[in-house]
C-alpha cells in the first residue's frame, strides 16, 4: 500500500506521520549512523517544516516501512541549503519540473518478498510511486543527494542516477547528487523489472497511464499543498512487503 500526504492533509495523518518519524530514526540514526536531529526516538530535520509532500509505503499489517520526502525545487532543498558543495561548478536544479527526495528509508525484513535482482517489493514500490508522483506533476526529473549505497540499487532498478557532481565524502559518508529521470519508460522499466503491473498510487494519475499520454493531476506551477487531496491507495501485491 502507498500513502500520499500533502501539506493541507498532514493533521489527518499523524499517526502514520509519527511512524515515519520514527522510522526514519531506526534507519538514518541507530542503522547507518548519521548525524541527524533525533528527539524521544523520532528523525526530524527543518524541511519538515515547509509543507513537504510524504510518499509512505505500508505493509499489509498497515505499518508504515517506507517513505520519501517529496520538494518542489523552486524553494529550499538539501542539496542547494545543506551540500551544494556537491554540485561542484554546476547550478542548482530549479524550475518548477524538477523536485527533490530526500530522507529515503526502508526497514523490511532480510525474507521479504524480492523481485528480479534481488529488490525487494517494497523498494520497488517505493521507487514505482515516486515516478507516477512525477509523472502526474509533469516532472522531467527528481533530483536527489543519497550515498553510492543506494546509487548501486538504483542502478539494479533500472533507474540509474545521473551524477551532477562526482562523490564526495561528508561526515564519514561517500555522497552523491544526480538527477533521476522521470518518464513513461522509466515507468514501464520498473514495472516491468518488479511484476507490479497496477499503479501504486492515487486515482489522479490512473488517467495517464492509461492512456500512455497526456498529463494528469495539478500541474506543479499550481502547488499550493492540495495534489490529490492526500487520498491513499490499496491494491493487492504478490506477497509480504
Amino acid at each position: 500500500m502507498m500513502q500520499m500526504i500533502v501539506p493541507g492533509r498532514r493533521h489527518e495523518f499523524e499517526a502514520q506521520l509519527d511512524e515515519m518519524y520514527q522510522l526514519r530514526y531506526r534507519v538514518f540514526r541507530n542503522r547507518l549512523g548519521w548525524n541527524v536531529d533525533a528527539r524521544d526516538g523520532k528523525e526530524i530535520d527543518g524541511f519538515d517544516a515547509i509543507g513537504p509532500v510524504y510518499l509512505l509505503q505500508q505493509a499489509h499489517h498497515g505499518h508504515v516501512q517506507g517513505c520519501v520526502r517529496m520538494l518542489p525545487c523552486s524553494g529550499p532543498t538539501m542539496l542547494t541549503e545543506v551540500f551544494p558543495m556537491l554540485l561542484g561548478a554546476n547550478p542548482a536544479p530549479a524550475g518548477p519540473r524538477i523536485w527533490e527526495s530526500s530522507r529515503f528509508a526502508l526497514d523490511v525484513r532480510s525474507h521479504d518478498v524480492k523481485a528480479v535482482g534481488g529488490l525487494t517489493i517494497a523498494t520497488y514500490e517505493l521507487f514505482l510511486g515516486m515516478v507516477e508522483f512525477g509523472i502526474s506533476w509533469s516532472l522531467t526529473h527528481i533530483v536527489t543527494v543519497t550515498d553510492l549505497r543506494i546509487e548501486r540499487i538504483l542502478r539494479r532498478a533500472g533507474w540509474p542516477l545521473c551524477r551532477i557532481h562526482e562523490p564526495m565524502t561528508i561526515d564519514g559518508m561517500m555522497a552523491v547528487a544526480g538527477y533521476l529521470e522521470i518518464s513513461l519508460d522509466v515507468l514501464r522499466g520498473l514495472r516491468e523489472a518488479s511484476g507490479l503491473a497496477a499503479p501504486v498510487l492515487w486515482q489522479p494519475a490512473l488517467p495517464l497511464f492509461h492512456a500512455g499520454c497526456g498529463r494528469a493531476g495539478s500541474h506543479p506551477e499550481e502547488y499550493e499543498g492540495e495534489p490529490g487531496e492526500g487520498h491513499s491507495s490499496e491494491r493487492k501485491m504478490p506477497g509480504p512487503s
